[in-house]
């Protein structure tokens, strides 16, 4: 099992050998990861699209709900990767977009995937070149059926340990920009995702035990089932096992009838 992270010397100094994917994307414009890709990226690196490659059509189970598990073994194997491959991926984000595709691969139990800790700004900061254009991967031959494993599903949390990621005003419902209701759902804490951040970079592994210690078999979630990613391989970096996540997120419990939270306060 490979440790999650991976940084900038260590990654150039094992390239070409590696599946690189650059997994780009902003809130509110689809189109700027595979135009800041087309700008400049990591040498090889292939683009995979959050919206379209990682997530299954937007509705009431959520704004990136997951992706039927033989359409992503199909984007699998177009995106060049087969069950041998070593996977990399980054973004520009500090990895809270990255780790969507780090979790999926270690949930259909792909363990050979890490995340570029401090992203394509950690790797130019190096002085470690670029290049512009479109990487476009040879197909592979992924084996299949797959399955997503770690998956809570929406009447599945009643009994557990559920952990908000998002920052800390969506949570308190002061401030909602995309779901149709401000707040958090009954019961969850809140531990946002920058706990385990130092800067753009992940913390030192101390520092990481000390932000998931107290968490007893918890079940992530955010506002779509993205950020959770990032919050699980933190605690996996950390040295605790794989934690649930909760894909639906806060995206679809506010599309429910289901009632919510707001406040400081888990109820």
């Amino acid at each position: 099992m490979a440790y999650p992270l991976v940084g900038p010397e260590s990654l150039a100094a094992t390239l070409p050998r590696r599946g690189l994917y650059d997994v780009r994307w902003r809130l509110g414009d689809p189109d700027f990861g595979r135009r800041a890709y087309g700008e400049a990226h990591i040498p090889g690196a292939v683009f995979v699209d959050l919206d379209t490659d990682l997530s299954g059509p937007p509705g009431r189970d959520g704004r990136h709900p997951l992706p039927d598990s033989g359409a992503f073994l199909t984007t699998l194997r177009r995106l060049g990767i087969s069950e041998d491959t070593d996977v990399v991926v980054y973004d520009d984000a500090t990895g809270i977009v990255a780790a969507r595709m780090w979790w999926m691969l270690r949930s259909i139990g792909h363990q050979r995937v890490q995340l570029l800790d401090g992203g394509i700004q950690g790797w130019m900061g190096s002085g470690l070149p670029v290049e512009a254009g479109t990487v476009e991967p040879e197909p592979s031959m992924y084996p299949g059926p797959i399955a997503f494993s770690g998956v809570v599903k929406i009447d599945e949390l009643a009994g557990r340990q559920l952990v908000d990621v998002r920052a800390q005003e969506r949570y308190r419902g002061e401030y909602e920009p995309v779901d149709p209701r401000p707040g958090h759902i009954p019961g969850a804490v809140n531990l946002p995702t920058t706990e385990a951040l130092v800067g753009d970079r992940f913390a030192e592994s101390d520092r990481l035990t000390a932000v998931f210690g107290d968490l007893d078999d918890p079940v992530f979630s955010c506002g779509s089932g993205v950020n959770a990613c990032h919050s699980a391989l933190a605690m996996v970096a950390a040295g605790y096992p794989m934690p649930d996540i909760y894909a639906g997120s806060y995206s679809e419990w506010s599309r429910s009838e289901r009632p919510v939270a707001t406040g400081a306060e888990p109820a």
